[in-house]
């Protein structure tokens, strides 16, 4: 039986049940037009204010929630959408809901690790929308936001993959898709995601 996915305000998690709660906000700010920034003026507006990512974990399922909080505010700052730079659970589906006020509904289920994801990113690559993944089963692995699928999968490591993240370095300067992986193996790889390749292995590490 799929688990239920409840909306509280505030959230209750239900009786046996044993959670925790990360919440995240987006480092990169959205100017529109539509929406003008009031600098020195007593006109007070509302503005849709950080975006908070939050993830709830419990030891079957993984709910992720993009909450909208709405404050007053003379200076008015709209923050786009996060998955996350960072989470642990114990499920092998990465989920992606849309942005909600009132209510909620799942946009994206991404399929393919077959143990634990332990890690996530999100990024965007010439104006396409991507989310890495980083898994017990020992894989890296990119999907394809927009086009809801997997696009890459690289098995380089022999451990559990514990952290994975975009390269914006590489992407600014030379206009790469990068991604870098660390591991339980003692590991750091780059993979070049666009051309499927592995870039760069550092192995000084004594421990995992």
């Amino acid at each position: 039986m799929s688990p239920k996915i409840c909306l509280k305000t505030p959230f209750i998690a239900p009786k046996g049940k044993k959670f925790k709660i990360f919440r995240f906000t987006s480092s990169k700010t959205i100017l529109r037009k539509k929406n003008k920034m009031t600098t020195l003026s007593s006109t007070k507006q509302t503005s849709a204010q950080p975006e908070l990512v939050s993830f709830i974990i419990s030891s079957s399922n993984l709910q992720h929630w993009v909450r909208i909080l709405k404050i007053k505010s003379g200076w008015i700052n709209e923050f786009d959408k996060l998955v996350t730079d960072y989470v642990n659970s114990f499920v092998s589906t990465v989920f992606m809901f849309e942005t909600f006020r009132s209510s909620s509904k799942l946009i994206n289920t991404f399929i393919g690790h077959i143990s634990a994801v332990s890690s996530i990113d999100y990024s965007t690559f010439d104006d396409c929308r991507f989310i890495c993944s980083g898994s017990d089963d020992t894989s890296v692995r990119v999907w394809d936001v927009d086009n809801n699928k997997q696009v890459q999968s690289f098995n380089g490591h022999s451990s559990f993959v514990r952290c994975t993240k975009f390269s914006s370095y590489h992407y600014h300067n030379h206009r790469q898709h990068v991604i870098c992986s660390s591991s339980q193996d003692k590991i750091i790889r780059f993979w070049d995601f666009k051309h499927n390749k592995q870039l760069q292995i550092f192995n000084g590490h004594t421990n995992g």
